[in-house]
């Protein structure tokens, strides 16, 4: 009997189940590859959000609107309402930005206050009673 086809035919399996195996570790190399760099990338898109949440944390509550008037009262007045829960009054502003209390310059406030409504930045809640627009 002769058995050389037979160890041919072995052979011919041997040679294509190597040349698989060597093609399937030539992937899962290539896959390594791949899944570090999708891990690396996860990484920093939380080490990203991380940043950006203690950004965000450090931000004021309220941002100032790019739309207020040019005068150096309109930010101070938001960082009024910022630093309080309730609503103020404009006699209340007045005393937080240091005026003095004479009626002009309540006057005025109250003035910058309603333009503040007007401008969708603040709220009266009642009549002479302002709030941060939630």
């Amino acid at each position: 009997m002769n058995i050389q086809p037979l160890f041919d035919a072995l052979g011919i399996q041997e040679d294509a189940a190597r040349a698989l195996a060597d093609d399937l570790r030539t992937e899962i190399a290539a896959l390594q590859a791949r899944l570090r760099e999708a891990e690396t990338h996860l990484e920093h898109l939380a080490i990203t959000r991380k940043t950006v949440t203690a950004l965000g944390e450090r931000l004021p509550a309220h941002p100032v609107s790019p739309d207020l008037p040019e005068h150096p009262d309109y930010p101070r007045i938001l960082a009024v309402f910022n630093e309080v829960t309730g609503p103020l009054r404009a006699r209340d502003v007045c005393q937080a930005l240091d005026h003095e209390l004479l009626p002009k310059n309540v006057e005025g406030t109250r003035a910058k206050l309603k333009r503040l409504v007007k401008l969708d930045v603040l709220t009266e809640v009642d009549v002479g009673s302002f709030a941060r627009k939630q």
